[in-house]
């Protein structure tokens, strides 16, 4: 799911729902919370719902905009969304993910949202996500260190910033790769920012804020571990997905994505792109061609008949399925399984 540039002309159906939300709010300001003993935090999809529940506690009161089963870069607010987020006293979203919630925070929320896409610095979007040895070296790094300086002073920033800010970062994340929860530790980081903003939200509380974010970070570490030591020796390192979402992923643990339809899932890939990843899985003896939970499974299945593989499923967590009773461990517990069977790791 590649992050796309916010779109400076809004539909009249979304200008008004702003609008409408807007003169709701009016009379008070907006961000005024709803339980005065928790803080009400809106989560714009479930990875940061996820974060948010954790480190927030008992403390917090998360409501997330993205329903489970429905893919979250699609998303469009109805005015009670629109509306909870402009009573949100802590908005946390991933600016230019979702275009329809990036406008809405920019205009009813832009003093009281934590953008994660500024704590971490964001891999480049790719179209097939793989690289033979010596393409592209010497240049992620150096636009990596540049976001990680811009991103280490606003994401902490206190609440009651100038307005706009998100409307900044939006067009900075362009073209980049919003999939950043799938590397465990890169989500610690978010935690451990998210935990700063929240204390400042609700000073009385932020000891345990950070408390709980350390706890957490202790959980995504050993996971971290897991993965490490359990993709440590395989017979095989490359990932052919229906499409990239998983650079963060590849890129922590040594592996080497294969994407047949870029990060936009919904983009046909040409027959030639087809063609490329076809030998590619078979000159690396794919066992298994990836398809995800919220994406039709019929990209991957044309590439696993032409080449002999099966299919399988593995899981961006960019939202739960409809009754689900896992989360984002176990979700990730059952990737690494997956890629431990289809990658043949001892």
């Amino acid at each position: 799911m590649v992050i796309r540039p916010v779109l400076r002309t809004v539909a009249l159906t979304a200008t008004g729902l702003l609008a409408l939300a807007g003169a709701a709010a009016c009379g008070d300001g907006g961000g005024g919370g709803a339980d005065p003993d928790r803080v009400d935090v809106v989560a714009a999809f479930y990875p940061l719902q996820f974060v948010s529940e954790r480190v927030g506690g008992d403390a917090v009161r998360v409501t997330n905009l993205a329903k489970p089963g429905a893919e979250p870069h699609d998303l469009e607010l109805n005015p009670g969304q629109v509306g909870q987020i402009s009573d949100a006293e802590l908005v946390v979203l991933l600016a230019g993910f979702q275009p329809s919630v990036d406008e809405a925070v920019e205009q009813q929320a832009a003093d009281r949202a934590f953008d994660v896409a500024t704590v971490t610095p964001l891999l480049d979007a790719t179209a097939g996500g793989h690289e033979h040895e010596g393409e592209g070296e010497g240049h992620e790094d150096e636009g990596e260190e540049e976001h990680a300086g811009e991103g280490a002073e606003s994401a902490t920033g206190e609440p009651g910033g100038e307005p706009g800010a998100g409307e900044e970062h939006a067009g900075e994340t362009a073209g980049k790769d919003p999939h950043v929860w799938l590397d465990p530790t890169r989500l610690a980081g978010i935690a451990d920012k998210l935990a700063e903003r929240l204390g400042a939200v609700d000073p009385d509380r932020a000891a345990d804020y950070t408390a709980r974010a350390a706890a957490l970070r202790t959980e995504l570490e050993a996971l971290d571990s897991e993965y490490a030591e359990g993709l440590k020796t395989c017979e095989r390192r490359e990932l052919v997905t229906s499409h990239t979402a998983f650079a963060y992923l590849a890129e922590r643990y040594q592996l080497e994505q294969i994407g047949i339809s870029g990060l936009s899932p919904e983009d046909e890939p040409a027959p030639q792109r087809l063609a490329e990843v076809a030998a590619e899985a078979r000159e690396h003896r794919t066992t298994t061609i990836f398809f995800e939970t919220l994406v039709s499974p019929k990209v991957a299945e044309t590439i696993a008949r032409e080449v002999g593989a099966k299919t399988a499923v593995l899981d961006p967590i960019e939202g739960l399925q409809p009754g689900s009773t896992g989360d984002y461990f176990s979700v990730m517990r059952s990737n690494l399984q997956t890629l431990k069977t289809a990658l043949g790791c001892s």
